[in-house]
């Protein structure tokens, strides 16, 4: 199950009590006092991990909570520091306050990690509290409560290339294709209900993180069909590859598509248009296509070194098409 938004409870680890006790020892007569103090509690500290591309294990965790710092002890005994929580989330993620909507963090490979609360101040015990006037102290505090944060964790996708398109343009074929990804396929919109992330790798180790989007249709932005919750994921991409259909089976003109699916784009964040962009004509096997194909390209408003003639279905065009996405994605 894919999960891009969900609300968590961050508790970290309470301060140990000190505690109070006496030096009882043979040929020492005055003893005095040797109660320890309380070990500091375990900090919550956010990781990003590459390895990551949901946040469905939170599901069932909603609550997270480092250790408890130890009691002091007898001999000046120091408490147990508690162990920190170091919690794995995908690269891309933001972290909101739950109730007034605040960033507080976004981790990213820039900042990949973040301290979310502070593990509590251990107690005193009472050999802390002895003085030159005051010997025999009997007294000790109790260790202070952790921080507490109640947070909503929202994914937004880090990767090379979006790939975006009306529904049954053909992108989960094409990731299928070009990518070691298993993606559901079908003949029906709406396929690919959550993103799909896959690399393409190459003979140097070199490789290129692939995002294939659930289909986008008009007035996306407005949260129509998959909406907005899919838009975001498209943010972060540093290039974006537009799939069309090239001859759709409701006779809709392929450059119309296109068209929409840039004003949506506009519509939800204007920076978008202004990311490299390469443009694939899918489905040029079908009856009709070279017709269509001539007609884009009159259109096409761009470099038409950008365009690439593709059937993914019959794995035509796809050799070419990585050799003009690689370096573009590497540019930048």
């Amino acid at each position: 199950m894919f999960v891009d938004r969900i609300k968590v409870k961050l508790i970290a680890g309470k301060g140990g009590n000190g505690i109070v006790a006496w030096r009882r020892e043979k040929y020492i007569p005055k003893g005095g006092p040797y109660g320890g103090n309380g070990g500091r509690g375990g900090a919550v500290i956010l990781e990003a991990d590459h390895d990551l591309h949901s946040l469905d294990v939170f599901t069932c965790r909603r609550i997270l909570r480092a250790e408890n710092g130890g009691a002091g002890g007898i001999n000046l005994m120091q408490g147990k520091t508690g162990e920190s929580l170091t919690i794995k989330v995908p690269c891309g993620t933001i972290v909101k306050d739950a109730e007034t909507g605040e960033v507080l963090y976004d981790l990213t490979p820039e900042t990949p990690i973040w301290t979310a609360c502070l593990g509590g101040r251990g107690g005193r015990g009472n050999a802390s509290f002895k003085t030159s006037t005051h010997q025999a102290p009997n007294i000790c505090t109790h260790g202070v409560l952790g921080e507490e944060k109640e947070v909503e964790l929202e994914l937004k996708m880090i990767a090379d290339v979006g790939l975006i398109g009306m529904p049954n343009a053909g992108k989960s074929t094409l990731m299928s294709k070009i990518t070691h990804a298993r993606v559901k396929i079908a003949p029906y919109p709406f396929t690919t209900l959550s993103p799909n992330l896959s690399f393409i790798r190459f003979e140097d180790y070199s490789q290129i993180l692939v995002a294939d989007i659930p289909g986008i249709i008009e007035n996306a932005h407005l949260n129509k069909g998959l909406g907005i919750s899919f838009l975001k994921h498209i943010e972060r991409t540093s290039t974006l590859v537009y799939v069309l259909d090239i001859v759709p089976d409701d006779g809709h003109d392929p450059f119309l598509d296109y068209e929409i699916l840039r004003k949506e784009l506009e519509a939800y964040n204007p920076e978008m248009l202004a990311k490299p962009t390469l443009v694939i004509l899918n489905k040029v096997d079908k009856e009709g296509a070279e017709e269509n194909i001539a007609e884009f390209r009159k259109r096409y408003p761009f470099d038409p070194s950008t365009l690439f003639e593709v059937s993914a279905f019959e794995d035509r065009g796809l050799k070419e098409f990585i050799a003009g996405l690689r370096p573009v994605v590497l540019a930048k």
